[in-house]
């Protein structure tokens, strides 16, 4: 490791203090009252952080900026190619209507410990409300807008919301999606039902409203102003919840990851200028959506936590109105630093290999990539670290995590880069490789990613009322340690690489073998603009390894030509043990709207079992062209 990194020294730090290590990070958060005890072994299911603290998220994320005399700055720019609308919003404007929306949610009713649902798109608002909810010491859980009703639904029930925020309508390119019918519908199926729904307007699809329910959030908002009404930060306990978030895909009773308030804090607080390396005042991009856990982390508590502007995006990599959309939002804004999913990168490099759509914009000031949300593959690593040249850090975490397990530590001193790992832990996680019984394996060999316990600040400490699932789901396995559920080994250098799910781990003939490996294999050929390998079920073998690819703009060869020059590379690479026979070409792949491939369900389809359409994909239509793809070859 070079001396210029500071990592090293941050990790032995942890390693032989970790009390100490976390009672130094959380000096830059303000506390109303300091924790007693940083940690507590005895408390919750596996320990707590930070007990007896108490603290605001909202305070410490807008307020003491304006005190501090950055209330000028801006902390939000709002991009919506989708609608032709920008606004720039300081930290004093901020402050100002967030104290007004949390008025209004205390006139509502909504006070110290109590639940509200958001519904919305990415507008400003959605930022404005979450940290109302944080002001006044409310528990907020945001529901990606446009969620199927049946799920939203499931989300009220389970977190039995005081108040619903959201808007009239969510705006993708070529088409209107109005989110009120839905959230309708999901208020009348659930078993809980909300008391008031605050309705933001949007021109594109108004709508009517519920008598009685329903009030205009604006009109609200107006009032409350107008009165002179602004709530103050309300303390809370370091171990309240500040957000309850729902995973994706989830069947039956919904898994809702809590965070805690001083822990998460701490946490983001630390990786703004270690991990991701941006100084306060700094414009930083988190290219995501507020319904995820990487937008709470990165696009609203960690750049406002660190005295940021963070750019707020409604619109996509491409189609908004072509691939060099991203490049035209960093150079307006002068972000320093994108950070996205490396599904959004592949999609970029389709439509625009040569990375043409990039000149003309002016970089100068953009200093690193962050890819997370699945993993990077090392040929689009390359090509993003030739067009941009700038440091591509692919790096590794969870929603249940809260922030990065593994990264490259940019503000500590850059490690070198190794394609195909996310780097190193992170100071708080002590990560192990273990074999199916929980013993840790040595460098190179491929097992479960397991996190020794306990999870350090900013983790989730449970599951939402439901502590006998979260045991069951994430330590009974192997007790002692976080199940992370994902498959991968650490080198001899200690960087970690993430192959997979362990569901992706397939067995062909006896031989565990990565479909990460493998597609790292297709997505070298110079044809292939990104791809999936499932295992589908072999009476022979047990699995036999399919690869799907969706093929560059441009590309002239026949597809029959390219999928067997495919079958030859991954025979080349990993050999005959592989079994890999069949690559199919298929115009695109089905993905959540957060970027994830739908590997399970493409699974599912393969092996003619029962499927449904996950309530989380981007457009159902892909599953129905991946059958016939199928289909036409038989396998489906």
């Amino acid at each position: 490791m070079p001396a210029a990194s500071r990592y090293p020294e941050a990790y032995a730090a942890w390693t032989r203090d970790p009390e100490t290590f976390w009672a130094e990070a959380a000096r830059a958060i303000d506390w109303v009252r300091p924790a007693r005890t940083v940690f507590d072994p005895g408390a919750g299911v596996y320990g707590r952080w930070f007990v007896g603290g108490e603290v605001n998220a909202c305070h410490n994320a807008v307020d003491r900026h304006v005190a501090g005399g950055r209330g000028d700055q801006a902390a939000i720019l709002y991009e919506s190619p989708v609608t032709g609308s920008r606004r720039r919003i300081t930290y004093a404007a901020l402050r100002d209507e967030v104290a007004a929306l949390a008025a209004v949610l205390q006139d509502l009713g909504v006070g110290r410990g109590d639940r509200v649902v958001l519904y919305m798109p990415m507008v400003p608002e959605a930022i404005t409300g979450m940290l109302a909810c944080a002001r006044i010491g409310a528990v907020h859980s945001v529901v990606f807008g446009g969620f199927a009703a049946k799920e939203l639904a499931a989300r009220i029930e389970d977190a039995a919301p005081k108040v619903v925020l959201a808007a009239s309508c969510g705006i993708e390119p070529g088409r209107t999606i109005a989110y009120k019918p839905l959230l309708d519908e999901a208020c009348r199926l659930s078993a809980h039902r909300p008391d008031a729904c605050l309705i933001l307007q949007r021109p594109q699809a108004p709508a009517s409203l519920v008598e009685g329910r329903d009030r205009d959030w604006a009109e609200a908002v107006a009032t409350a102003r107008a009165a002179g009404r602004a709530a103050p930060c309300v303390p809370v306990s370091a171990t309240d919840p500040l957000y309850v978030l729902y995973t994706s895909g989830t069947t039956g009773k919904p898994k809702g990851v809590v965070r805690d308030t001083g822990g998460y804090l701490v946490a983001l607080a630390w990786s703004m200028p270690n991990l991701y390396g941006v100084a306060p005042g700094e414009t930083y991009w988190c290219a995501s959506d507020v319904g995820w856990v990487v937008g709470h982390s990165y696009i609203v508590y960690g750049p406002l936590l660190h005295g940021c502007t963070t750019v707020l995006y409604e619109g996509k990599p491409v189609g908004t109105p072509d691939a060099g959309a991203f490049w035209r939002v960093i150079a307006e804004t002068g972000a320093v630093t994108l950070f996205t999913a490396p599904t959004a990168l592949r999609a970029v490099r389709k439509e625009d290999p040569e990375a043409r759509l990039m000149r003309g914009h002016d970089l100068s000031a953009f200093r690193s990539l962050f890819l997370a949300g699945e993993r990077a593959d090392p040929d689009t690593v390359a090509w993003a670290e030739a067009v941009l040249g700038v440091p591509v850090i692919d790096h590794w975490w969870q929603t249940e995590t809260g922030w990065p397990i593994a990264a490259n530590p940019v503000g500590l001193g850059a490690l070198p880069v190794k394609h195909g790992s996310p780097t190193v832990p992170m100071p708080g996680w002590d990560v192990q490789v273990l074999d199916e019984a929980g013993k840790p394996l040595g460098p190179d060999r491929m097992g479960t990613l397991a996190v020794r316990l306990p999870l350090p600040p900013g983790a989730l400490p449970t599951l939402w009322r439901q502590d006998a699932r979260f045991r069951e789901s994430y330590l009974a396995t192997y007790p002692g340690y976080y199940n992370t559920s994902d498959a991968g080994f650490l080198d001899r250098d200690g960087y970690v690489y993430v192959m997979g799910r362990t569901d992706d781990i397939i067995n062909v003939a006896g031989h565990r073998l990565s479909t990460g490996g493998m597609e790292e294999v297709l997505a070298s050929h110079p044809g292939v603009a990104e791809c999936a390998v499932i295992g589908i079920r072999d009476a022979l073998k047990g699995e036999a390894p399919c690869g799907f690819v969706v093929l560059k703009a441009g590309v002239e060869r026949g597809p029959g030509e390219i999928e067997r020059e495919l079958v030859a590379l991954v025979r080349e690479r990993i050999g005959p043990v592989a079994a890999f026979k069949l690559a199919l070409t298929v115009g695109r792949l089905p993905k959540t709207r957060s970027g994830k491939i739908l590997r399970g369900t493409m699974k599912k389809i393969a092996d003619r079992e029962p499927w449904t359409v996950p309530p989380t994909i981007d457009d159902a239509a892909v599953l129905e062209e991946i059958e016939a793809s199928l289909r036409e070859r038989g396998l489906a």
